[in-house]
């Protein structure tokens, strides 16, 4: 799993328990896993471009393709977008509801 600049706004203890909880064997616990992490990415990252004015959306790609670790990123929104933090927090819960539904 590589790092991204948005990570630390990730919590998702429901949906680990959850996942835990159905006594998966390790490559089965893994592929969820993968498929969870990039379910968050997907989500995260459309909320994120409908939320960024469109020109400034090559910019900011163009700045995750870089160095998507690059705590910059955040602060690059966060100069664009009032409540980025909150609106990745938000979405995020919106997420581990849904797909704790699906499970």
């Amino acid at each position: 799993m590589s790092r991204i600049f948005y990570d630390h706004l990730i919590i998702l203890n429901s949906l680990e328990l959850k996942i835990t909880d159905l006594g998966l064997g390790p490559e089965e616990k893994e592929a969820l896993n993968q498929l969870v992490e990039e379910t968050v990415h997907f989500r995260l990252m459309t909320r994120i471009l409908d939320s960024l004015p469109r020109e400034h959306h090559e910019e900011f790609l163009d700045f995750f393709h870089q160095a998507p670790h690059e705590e910059r990123l955040l602060k690059y929104l966060q100069e664009k977008i009032e409540d980025i933090e909150d609106i990745i927090k938000k979405e995020i819960e919106d997420l581990e509801k849904s797909l704790l539904l699906e499970i």
